[in-house]
């Protein structure tokens, strides 16, 4: 019986054997059809990557007409609830119209928004009705985030800087919005951008932590008011680099409570020069400390390299290097100003100030547009102390003599400088105290 159940067995195994092979081979073309390989490039849309975000699946028509505030909106809603690294794409080619906006974090994601065409604001400032007249793209807790594509940011200021009280005095003073503020957000880049015609500052930080700002190109005209360029405030760890700043008011300004701030490589002019402060405004609190500059071309502007402070104000701005600076048709060079004062009415004289100390200037060369190329008017209760000058060769664009003045400063220097000082070269001051190691 074993060996017959077991004859048996092959016996049936022969047999299916041969009918599944006959079967296969008189249906091998339906086979062939269910077994095939799906074809690449073939008429069939392949889905788009969860990971990069085109506005325009949102809604967006990109004409510079039609509002597209939503589908930004809507995209960026969608990128910041997933995880990973997710990028938004404006393509080039393109034009969105964008009101104001408000972009919330802290996101799962870490974002990349790819600005390759055009971001307008609104023409008219009544776009700004009910709304923050000192918002447009406003960025807050965001963390983890590149902004960059080669595009164009374009404020659309000329009728913002027409209402203002800076051009025409009969105007009330009003709040405009900045282009791009960043407030309370950390982990920054921003990169490869122009920014056009901003209502009132280009880019500002805000209470943020590790910022870098790159190869940017920041635009208004010479004649517009209160057009910073590069804003930041009670910050840290700021790195501004290898970017053409060209505003009517200042290229970069540094104010209350930031430190470890480096500026690096930067064409500057028109504008009101790179500016610490102004400081301690209406007997406010203000600190600064820990920034270099280290390399800029300054070309007719108002001001050179500056720390201004209103009087009445209290704190201190210390520890504060400008280094390998060329100035061209410069006014004002070198300055400090303890008694600053930006009011349609003359300040009152206090006797509190910001304090002011520890702070070199090195290697700066060019020419100045005024007879006083080295002014520090300083003030006589808290006097500027630990000034250093090393280097400093600055000749009259207009072929005249140039002078040093000081009031209430004292400090020393070291090489050639020129104009003479107001105070006595000796030992070299990076020596003697050690702040800048």
């Amino acid at each position: 019986m074993r060996k017959l159940r077991s004859c048996s067995f092959s016996t049936w195994l022969i047999v299916y054997v041969l009918f599944t092979f006959t079967f296969l081979t008189s249906n091998i073309e339906a086979f062939d059809s269910f077994l095939q390989l799906p074809l690449y490039g073939t008429t069939r849309t392949r889905p788009r990557s969860k990971r990069v975000l085109f506005i325009g699946d949102f809604g967006a028509q990109g004409d510079g007409v039609n509002d597209d505030t939503e589908a930004f909106k809507d995209a960026w809603e969608v990128a910041c609830s997933l995880s990973g690294r997710i990028r938004i794409v404006l393509p080039t080619e393109y034009m969105f119209l964008i009101h104001p906006i408000e972009f919330i974090g802290p996101c799962r994601s870490k974002v990349t928004i790819q600005i390759s065409g055009t971001i307008v604001a609104p023409e008219d400032p009544d776009a700004w009705q009910d709304l923050s007249h000192r918002k447009w793209l406003y960025f807050q807790g965001v963390n983890h985030l590149t902004i960059e594509g080669g595009g164009t940011i374009n404020g659309m200021g000329q009728e913002w800087w027409a209402r203002s009280c800076k051009t025409n005095s009969t105007n009330p003073c009003k709040h405009a919005p900045t282009a791009i503020t960043f407030h309370r957000c950390k982990y920054v880049n921003v990169k490869n951008l122009m920014v056009l015609d901003s209502q009132q500052m280009h880019i500002s930080f805000t209470k943020c932590l590790r910022v870098v700002a790159s190869h940017l190109e920041v635009i208004a005209p010479a004649c517009s008011p209160n057009t910073d360029g590069i804003h930041i405030s009670d910050s840290k760890g700021v790195e501004v680099k290898d970017s053409i700043i060209r505003t009517g008011d200042d290229c970069i300004s540094i104010v209350s409570n930031s430190s470890r701030i480096q500026i690096k490589d930067i064409i500057c002019g028109p504008g009101h020069g790179i500016s610490i402060g102004s400081l301690g405004k209406s007997n406010s609190w203000s600190q600064v400390q820990d920034v270099m500059v280290d390399g800029a071309l300054l070309s007719n502007t108002d001001n050179g390299l500056r720390i201004k402070t209103w009087q009445g104000g209290s704190g201190f701005a210390t520890e504060i290097i400008f280094q390998n600076v060329l100035m061209e048709n410069v006014s004002n060079p070198i300055i400090i100003d303890q008694y600053y004062c930006d009011s349609r009415i003359p300040c009152a004289n206090q006797t509190s100030a910001v304090k002011v100390e520890n702070i070199a200037f090195m290697h700066i060369k060019g020419t100045s547009a005024t007879e006083k190329a080295i002014k520090f008017a300083c003030s006589n209760d808290y006097p500027c102390e630990g000034l250093y000058l090393e280097d400093i060769e600055l000749v009259s664009s207009s072929g005249g003599m140039t002078k040093s003045f000081c009031w209430a400063a004292y400090g020393s220097c070291s090489g050639l400088v020129n104009p003479p000082p107001c105070f006595s070269c000796s030992e070299s001051f990076i020596r003697r105290t050690g702040f800048c190691h």
